[in-house]
């Protein structure tokens, strides 16, 4: 057979030998034998577009033979092998190895072998196969073919480089696809091989932080039940199928669908068969619905069609194949209709390789260094370093063979039967898509289709997942001062701020607006106004009270206990002029204390006053030595300062556990912060109910004296004074149980306000009008005859 090798197109001698590895005929469904056999490669898995990728080597060999730029001086040989399967190809690998029709691999101590560099095989598994063998020698094996992401390891495979872009960058194109047109419930059936499970694996791992969902996925053999295969992709509702496989895989599936009238359906081809010239003219292949396409560049090589036209006359029957098999009657009409995909790939290696040896023979315009000696690694290792331009493509390598440049076409099936280029991927620093929508025929309408488990949620909706899928979910409304952000997580409303606020179903926070009342506004204008001239009206009244000291109406009105009174209704004023500006913590402290402690003072003391009155006239003569204790102890005194110890011990211990606060309230508005201090009823509920206590006692003691004599008789004064307080503080309530705006702090301070003004104009002012205005009502003779006929009535 060597010599059959030596007088066909396979072989030609040279300064320098590349081998070559082409599956002409490709046994995809190797068969199994149980005892060892010679290797047919059988007509039936002949390839022309195989072919023709083999007659571009042997095309651009000639090409640079005749160049005077490249390699001047010197030819290149080629030893090429029909490669038609990945496991029984080996003595056909070792004659390339040791440059004879020796099956011993090539050692470099021989010296015999020429071969600089492999261009080949085509698929992953035939490279993964052979590989290991180029691998051991650091022999420079330049794929135009091999997908798999595993060539990338440099560490197993040191000396593998390729020109066609690995299944990362495919996969980053359809994912970038897919993310464009919105497609996000993809199906992947790939070939059961390492090219085909070697995309699956990245196309999964490269989703995993997108939008798009993979369904449903099935490896594809000689023995898959295709009507399982549809059967799954309906039921499920998937509308774009991404076919991972190789040419023949596709060439039973596509047949397939088209049989089982699977139609309207998106389907995405990758570069092993998008180019592919038989199934774009199949029968009923716009019924199964649109093909998109990614594939290497297609371009014409020029004078690569004379190339072939000149076969005619080269080739004679039984010298065209180094296998066992009868091809003498391919046409060059038919080579050149043929599949034109990855035959620039194969121009651009051995092209690669002649650029390398260029370099390393310091070749000058018209001769080169014939005398330096090569070996596999310099080739290799200038392989790596190379940078140079050819067709308009970079030919550049990385650390790992891969190519750093270059892009892929995006096609579609026309109606015509033709791939029709309707995009491009470049693969750049900055990657660029671009892909003419206009051009591409839809099976929906001209509408782009749908692939989604669920609909797309409105704005404003959260996505509640069902199942294990994120693509299949319900959508919730977000709720009012909640806010969602798809970009940051698509599947939780986030709490809007504590100055912010939204509606439901919202998209953002809005800002709220900040209220409060402060002290240029009229109404606190007027407010502290009346709070300065109640101050001042009580100053007033304790100076005439203390002129007219020892008159009766001043003594029984209570003596030195009105000044105490009057002292502490000034004090507690000092609590109104804190309900107005920005809150801080000492004024919330001193808008409560102030009227808390001192007006339970005066309730006290209006408590002592009227148990007093009742006691002299009613209590007295019925039990004489209680009333000597209480005057020889000043019981009305001891009583004031128990109440005022018990109230202030009480406030203590609760402004030390829970002080009032400054807070934004953001619950009766929506879109306004009412800035207000905050309180613990709970906490404080002692405080408030000694206040009530005292109110209770100085009502009953008031009602018991009702029928007193009338300069001794407060009982009226003190209910109406009491009925006020009472009065203003439940319309407080109900006002603030309402309403609870910037105002109800203006509220708040006319209530305190109020509640002042009950007892000075209600109590002091009419006594003050007597001293005033009827002094004889103010005599010793007036009370005492209104004494005895007070006497003379209850005998």
């Amino acid at each position: 057979m060597g010599e059959n090798i030596r007088a066909s197109e396979f072989y030609q001698e040279g300064d320098f030998m590349i081998g070559g590895l082409f599956n002409i005929h490709a046994e995809y469904q190797p068969q199994y034998h149980n005892t060892p056999e010679v290797l047919q490669c059988s007509d039936k898995t002949f390839y022309v577009s195989s072919y023709r990728r083999f007659q571009m080597m042997r095309f651009t060999v000639d090409e640079i033979n005749n160049s005077s730029h490249l390699l001047p001086g010197v030819t290149l040989g080629y030893n090429i092998m029909d490669h038609c399967s990945d496991t029984q190809n080996f003595p056909g690998v070792f004659r390339i190895l040791s440059g004879k029709d020796s099956i011993h691999p090539w050692i470099i101590e021989w010296h015999d072998s020429k071969v600089t560099a492999v261009v080949g095989p085509f698929t992953s598994p035939e490279s993964k196969t052979v590989a290991p063998m180029f691998m051991a020698h650091f022999v420079p094996m330049i794929s135009y073919g091999a997908a798999s992401t595993i060539f990338s390891q440099n560490e197993i495979y040191p000396s593998f480089l390729r020109t066609v872009h690995s299944n990362k960058d495919m996969v980053e194109v359809i994912i970038h696809m897919l993310l464009y047109f919105r497609w996000h419930w993809v199906a992947i059936l790939n070939v059961d091989n390492d090219y085909g499970n070697d995309g699956y694996t990245v196309f999964a791992k490269m989703i995993q932080d997108t939008d798009i969902c993979l369904a449903y996925s099935k490896k594809l053999d000689g023995n898959t039940n295709y009507t399982t295969v549809f059967e799954k992709l309906q039921t499920l509702r998937i509308q774009v199928i991404i076919v991972f496989a190789i040419e023949w895989t596709a060439e039973q599936l596509i047949p397939s669908a088209i049989q089982m009238n699977v139609t309207n359906k998106t389907w995405i081809a990758v570069d092993a068969w998008a180019l592919n010239k038989k199934l774009p003219k199949m029968p009923g292949i716009r019924n199964i619905g649109t093909v998109i396409g990614i594939a290497e560049p297609d371009i014409s090589i020029p004078g690569f069609d004379e190339f072939i036209s000149y076969l005619q006359n080269e080739n004679q029957p039984g010298e065209f194949c180094n296998q066992f098999c009868n091809c003498s009657d391919l046409s060059p009409v038919g080579i050149l209709s043929a599949e034109n995909s990855f035959n620039l790939q194969v121009y651009l290696a051995v092209y690669g390789i002649a650029q390398a040896l260029h370099k390393i023979l310091q070749c000058g315009d018209e001769k080169c260094n014939k005398n330096i000696s090569i070996y596999p690694y310099m080739v290799l290792h200038e392989l790596k370093r190379s940078k140079f331009t050819l067709l308009n493509h970079t030919i550049e390598f990385d650390k790992n063979g891969d190519l750093m440049s270059g892009y892929f076409d995006i096609i579609t099936w026309n109606s015509s039967g033709e791939a029709e280029r309707v995009g491009v991927y470049t693969f750049e620093s900055a990657p660029r898509f671009f892909i003419n929508q206009s051009k591409i025929q839809w099976h929906n309408n001209g509408q782009v289709p749908s692939s989604l488990c669920s609909p797309e949620c409105l704005p404003g909706y959260r996505k509640n997942l069902e199942g294990s899928h994120k693509c299949c979910f319900k959508c919730v409304k977000c709720q009012k001062d909640e806010y969602i952000n798809i970009s940051v997580n698509p599947y939780a409303c986030v709490a809007c701020g504590k100055n912010e606020w939204s509606l439901e179903g919202s998209t953002s926070c809005n800002l709220r607006s900040v209220e409060l009342i402060s002290f240029d506004d009229p109404v606190t204008i007027v407010i502290i106004s009346g709070t300065v001239i109640f101050v001042a009206l009580s100053l007033l009244t304790a100076v005439l009270f203390g002129l007219n000291y020892n008159t009766p109406v001043v003594r029984s009105a209570g003596g030195p206990m009105c000044f105490l009174i009057l002292g502490c209704l000034s004090m507690c004023s000092i609590s109104v002029y804190f309900y107005f500006g920005t809150p801080t913590p000492a004024s919330c402290i001193l808008r409560y204390l102030p009227f808390q402690l001192f007006y339970t003072v005066c309730l006290a003391c209006f408590v002592v006053r009227s148990f007093q009155i009742v006691f002299i006239f009613k209590i007295v003569s019925q039990y004489p030595s209680m009333h000597r204790l209480w005057i020889k102890y000043h019981g009305q005194w001891l009583v004031v300062v128990a109440v005022f110890m018990l109230q202030g011990t009480l406030l203590l211990i609760m402004y030390i556990s829970a002080p009032p606060q400054p807070q934004n309230d953001t619950h009766w508005y929506i879109d306004k912060i009412i800035l207000s201090c905050g309180i613990d009823l709970n906490i404080y509920s002692a405080s408030f109910a000694l206040l009530l206590l005292l109110c209770f006692l100085c009502f009953v003691f008031s009602y018991m004296g009702k029928d007193l004599p009338k300069n001794y008789n407060e009982a009226k004064a003190i209910t109406f004074c009491l009925f006020l307080l009472i009065l203003t503080w439940v319309l407080f309530a109900t006002i603030f149980m309402l309403y609870r705006g910037k105002h109800i702090q203006t509220v708040n301070a006319l209530a305190i306000l109020s509640s002042l003004y009950a007892f000075l104009l209600w109590y002091f002012c009419p006594k003050s009008y007597i001293i005033l205005f009827q002094p004889q009502k103010n005599t010793q003779q007036h009370f005492q005859g209104l004494i005895k006929t007070y006497n003379q009535a209850n005998k």
